[in-house]
């Protein structure tokens, strides 16, 4: 495969990304599982160049790919070995690894870290894969899932350890091993979560590299992860700079890009129900998940009725002079800043909890609410940017149309998932296909569309740009047809 260098326009994107990204340790959280003023995991440096652990891209490249041929040898078989490992893994280092990823990243809450740990059992392996076959007058045909070989992952700090293990579950069932970038911020407990796998591993299979980590990664490494002849397919959980330089890399790239999902609650069904759904969904791991609800539409005759009941939920509400404080300190465009006239978000408030958040605002909440809300109209940045906070505005609309009009200018375009409250299938079906998003939850919070209260599987990369939707091991399969023809049909 010849080489190819991304676009300086890109480049400069992504530097620019990840420098914000790193920003984001400076705002630790602090909240009722895991206080301040606790004391900090301190993560050993991970030994390299065994069981996965690589700073060169080329070297993990070529160890996954041995590793690749060996678990061809190892069947179907061999693969649902791993699979177990992982999954018995992530479970039983949940708490350990939830803590060194929480301390390490400073964002979201240590409970929800453990508990994305404990339900990457819901991932799907190998029964995702199903053959299909056509027999017929002129012989028989059979098409099979087959794996890509190298697959080069990239993961976010916001989800780095269950990113990655979901993505190994995935890619392992479709047979391919993996070559794992992860964003800076979460490198550390991403280089010990995978030396763990590959020890695992390796004592079951004698597989030693299936799972590769670039231990210091940088836009460097990312570049040259896109480069690689023996990386085949990208798969990329990230944001908009990192996802449009995987897009232009000349490889076949599988995108989980941004969202901004909207909520609209038209006041037909539990408003009850409606607003204890949206704080679940809201506060999960502090509004990282990229599912989670980020603004909420309401009809104007019930707004009132909503916003008391948020309250009596546990949410804490904002005054319109708090909210200012708090829009000024969230939001900047100030040019040292990397401000424009656009608002660009504070990325070291992303995260943190909604204790923090009050005290930028000048209110006083206690250490444990989940959720602060605001009512504002429908062009507040709070509304506009995916902020990825525990803060959930609320805009008055005079019918429903209005509703789903602003709620489809807030999402931008990125398909990615919405959220409606209603007892009217025509509501619902009329929002469904205003937003066109790949995930929409009726009834419920956010997280039920990624099987949590709701029916389903989970994968935390859900490619939302390229239209795969969420990951399953046959989103990383090439699809091999063979053909006899004219015999072995047996009627």
């Amino acid at each position: 495969m010849s080489a190819f260098t991304l676009d300086e326009t890109a480049l400069r994107t992504v530097v620019e990304e990840v420098l914000r990204g790193l920003g984001r340790n400076g705002a630790a959280s602090s909240n009722g599982s895991a206080p301040a003023a606790a004391p900090a995991v301190v993560a050993p440096r991970v030994p390299q160049g065994r069981f996965g652990v690589f700073n060169d891209v080329a070297a993990a490249a070529s160890a996954a790919q041995g590793a690749f041929l060996q678990l061809q040898q190892a069947g179907l078989a061999g693969r649902s070995k791993v699979i177990e490992i992982v999954k018995d893994l992530a479970t039983r280092n949940a708490v350990e690894w939830g803590r060194i990823e929480f301390e390490e990243t400073k964002i979201g809450r240590l409970a929800h870290k453990v508990e994305k740990l404990q339900i990457v059992k819901l991932v799907p392996g190998l029964e995702w894969l199903r053959p299909y076959a056509l027999s017929g007058d002129h012989g028989i045909t059979l098409e099979e899932c087959v794996p890509f070989g190298v697959i080069g992952a990239i993961t976010p700090v916001t989800h780095s350890v269950p990113t990655i293990c979901g993505n190994i579950v995935a890619m392992v069932a479709a047979g391919n091993a993996i070559v794992v970038n992860p964003h800076p911020g979460g490198a550390r407990c991403a280089a010990i979560a995978i030396r763990a796998i590959n020890e695992a591993i390796h004592a079951a299979t004698g597989i030693e590299h299936l799972v590769c980590v670039i231990a210091e990664p940088s836009l460097e490494t990312f570049d040259a992860l896109c480069k690689n002849g023996t990386v085949r397919l990208l798969c990329v959980t990230g944001g908009p700079g990192v996802v449009a330089a995987a897009m232009k890399s000349g490889k076949r790239a599988i995108c989980a890009g941004p969202g901004n999902p909207p909520v609209v609650v038209d006041g037909t069904g539990s408003l009850a129900k409606a607003a204890a759904d949206t704080l679940t969904g809201a506060a999960y791991d502090n509004n990282l998940l990229c599912v989670g609800e980020k603004q909420v539409f309401v009809l104007e005759h019930i707004a009132d009725r909503f916003m008391t009941e948020l309250a009596a939920a546990g949410a804490a509400k904002l005054n319109s002079s708090q909210l200012a404080a708090l829009t000024a300190a969230a939001f900047t465009t100030a040019k040292d800043a990397g401000g424009c006239s656009h608002p660009v978000l504070n990325r070291k408030l992303v995260g943190v909890d909604a204790a923090v958040l009050a005290r930028h605002a000048g209110a006083t909440v206690s250490a444990d609410t989940p959720l602060l809300f605001a009512e504002t109209d429908a062009n507040h940045p709070f509304v506009v940017e995916e902020q990825m906070m525990p803060m959930i505005p609320v805009v008055r609309v005079k019918t429903f149309d209005e509703a789903v009009t602003q709620a489809t200018k807030s999402e931008h375009g990125y398909k990615h998932s919405a959220i409606i409250h209603s007892l009217n299938v025509e509501h619902m079906t009329q929002m469904a296909r205003a937003l066109d998003t790949t995930v929409f939850v009726k009834n419920g919070p956010s997280t039920a569309g990624l099987g949590l209260g709701g029916e389903g599987y989970l994968n935390y990369s859900i490619a939302t740009t390229t239209g795969e939707g969420i990951a399953t091991p046959r989103t990383f399969t090439r699809t091999r047809r063979c053909v006899m023809v004219d015999n072995l049909r047996i009627y």
